[in-house]
């Protein structure tokens, strides 16, 4: 049997809902450098994907938003959602943009401090100290934003709760501190010692594929990357060296790719000349496999031994090779 919601209960609900993101119609409007007239897209910044929340007509190089979104948060500006967008810290204030197609270091953002710190950390970014960002201002949705971004995919879970912890009680229930609690969860399951968690995904043949069933017979690079990853396609000469070195005492590598369509997948496999098994959901950063194994950035990998037990993570270069010549042998 249905049951009946009433009207009541709907505004109820959707009232809570309102209550609970804190939405706040924005105040922001700007001009476009290089368009006249057109659309431009207001994203909203989810777990490394922008998601369209609104658009505005270009009119006369201008456009205004007056959306009602969540304050303070990261967004994205575009007038081509198959590109990366302008990245905009937005918060409850007037905030002007002067947006430039071309180039979007011209571009520029005033009203916003969070956008300014956002700036500023761009500007000075190989200097920073991540724990001492965060007590320059612990409050900041920037500088949640920028440890979980730029910072936590090198940490392990305990660096991950302690940095966490110096952030200010307000931003305890951000998106950015909900991944980062997770993901201390998740990576103290995949540690050095720990059983390779099972996943199942896509081969490029459409055949469904589980990853223990390549386990058991020796060690297995498991290599997280994509087709769209620079530093992923510099890396991958130097896997193909170890696979064909090591081979044939029992050695290979598992691809799981972050691609979001099948041929930039399949080409980059080709011209890399990656001849391993592949899988991919070609869901880009909402990959199952990335988040069981709690892959922030690519490429990434894990070695494993022929008990299924993870060896190593995140070997380049000659570490690879070394250790695959301590483990195998020359």
């Amino acid at each position: 049997m249905k049951r009946k919601i009433s009207i009541g209960t709907l505004l109820l609900l959707f009232l809570a809902s309102a209550q609970a993101q804190q939405l706040t119609a924005l105040q922001l409007e700007g001009t476009v450098t290089g368009s006249d007239n057109g659309t431009i897209y207001l994203q909203r910044f989810d777990n490394k994907i922008f998601r369209v929340v609104d658009s505005a007509a270009i009119r006369n190089g201008n456009f205004a938003f007056s959306t009602a979104v969540e304050l303070p948060e990261l967004y994205g500006l575009t007038l081509d959602t198959n590109r990366t967008p302008l990245y905009v810290f937005l918060e409850d204030a007037p905030i002007t943009v002067a947006f430039d197609t071309d180039d979007y270091r011209n571009s520029v953002v005033t009203g916003s401090k969070s956008h300014d710190r956002f700036v500023d950390y761009n500007e000075r970014q190989r200097n920073v100290q991540i724990a001492d960002f965060i007590k320059e201002d612990p409050a900041s949705i920037t500088t949640a934003y920028v440890l979980y971004r730029n910072f936590a995919y090198r940490m392990g879970p305990q660096e991950i709760r302690e940095h966490t912890a110096l952030l200010a009680p307000s931003l305890q229930n951000t998106q950015y501190v909900t991944v980062l609690h997770g993901l201390a969860n998740t990576l103290k399951t995949v540690l050095p010692g720990k059983k390779a968690p099972d996943f199942t995904s896509t081969a490029p043949d459409g055949s469904t594929v589980r990853f223990s069933d390549h386990l058991g017979k020796g060690y297995v690079l498991l290599d997280f990357w994509a087709a769209w990853c620079g530093p992923c396609r510099r890396e991958n000469p130097n896997v193909v060296a170890a696979y064909q070195q090591y081979k044939d005492k029992g050695f290979t590598v598992f691809g799981v790719s972050l691609d979001k369509t099948k041929a930039a997948w399949l080409k980059a496999i080709e011209a890399d000349g990656l001849t391993w098994p592949h899988v991919s959901e070609l869901t880009f950063w909402d990959s199952k496999a990335a988040a069981i194994y709690g892959v922030r950035a690519i490429p990434s990998n894990f070695l494993i031994g022929p008990d299924g037990t993870i060896v190593a993570r995140n070997l380049r270069g000659e570490e690879l090779h070394n250790k695959l010549k301590e483990l195998i042998g020359g």
